[in-house]
């Protein structure tokens, strides 16, 4: 397949495109460096500075837009939810744009969103059937799912990725966490019983080529493992794979005033099960934390 993917080279994008590489597929890559592409991933592999280079007569069979801004690293001021909206939906609507004018249409588009579309919903599970949330991190997760919804008036069979917490000792979240709990100072965060949705990288990028390859897979999936915990036993897992202890706590006081309305990612949780995925016969390699951990790469 000849394929576009934009957030190639950022945490989960360069597995995904190591592996769509190393299975025969012809993979573009939309990068501002666009010359650290082929250094990255060999010369087989294009990247574009952007989507002006794709013109009517170029064809994709299939687009994977991962693109985005990472949501939590900075304050959300006025200027950075903008931001973080044309990361996100500013992308998705050019690449509609140009799926548009294209004279042969991809088959389908696979794109990005998140779970936190569903806001803070505590301990109850959470499908794909279920509402999404009015907080701005749940709005900007609508809104660009309704950026790629026009892909289907197309006639382009539309995926949306709505991503979980990714783990792997290369980046995300296991990244930051490792030291501090290599060093003994992992903590949980509040009272800890706050849901905590996660995914193996391998298992992610999996699951991305399962939605690419079955045609009878559309509409929203939650990219999560089939056994999300809460926050205190993520925190006691994670320390226990570093052979360490956890015996701190971090007070929501205390960094509430500090993240103003990013202290709802920390603090808020869901209870996401991947119920679109599964029924349509995806099988997890690492469908439990504690197998997940041992795998990471975090010890």
């Amino acid at each position: 397949m000849r394929i576009l993917v934009t957030g190639g080279t950022g945490f989960i994008g360069k597995a995904l495109v190591r592996r769509l590489v190393q299975r025969g597929d012809q993979v573009t890559v939309l990068s501002r460096n666009p010359a650290s592409v082929p250094a990255i991933f060999g010369a087989a592999v294009d990247g574009w500075p952007s989507l002006s280079a794709w013109t009517p007569e170029t064809a994709f069979d299939a687009v994977i837009n991962l693109a985005g801004e990472p949501i939590i690293d900075r304050p959300w001021t006025e200027a950075r939810k903008q931001a973080l909206r044309d990361s996100r939906i500013g992308i998705t609507g050019q690449l509609l744009a140009a799926m548009t004018k294209a004279t042969r249409k991809p088959t389908v588009f696979l794109s990005g969103s998140a779970i936190g579309i569903y806001g803070d919903t505590g301990s109850a599970e959470i499908t794909e059937q279920s509402p999404a949330a009015e907080d701005f991190g749940a709005r900007l997760c609508t809104e660009w799912e309704q950026a790629a919804l026009p892909a289907e008036a197309l006639g382009v069979r539309l995926c949306l990725l709505r991503t979980g917490l990714v783990l792997h000792a290369d980046g995300g979240m296991l990244k930051k966490m490792r030291l501090p709990f290599k060093l003994g100072l992992g903590s949980r965060l509040g009272d800890g019983r706050q849901y905590m949705s996660w995914i193996h990288r391998h298992d992610y990028v999996e699951a991305v080529l399962f939605l690419l390859d079955h045609p009878e897979c559309r509409g929203a999936f939650n990219l999560t493992a089939p056994a999300p915990v809460d926050n205190r036993a993520f925190t006691q897992m994670l320390a226990h794979s570093l052979h360490r202890k956890a015996l701190l706590m971090t007070p929501e006081l205390l960094l509430k005033p500090l993240l103003g309305e990013r202290s709802l990612l920390l603090f808020g949780g869901q209870n996401v099960v991947p119920a679109a995925l599964q029924a349509a016969g995806f099988r997890f390699r690492f469908p439990t934390l504690a197998d997940a951990l041992e795998n990471a790469g975090v010890n």
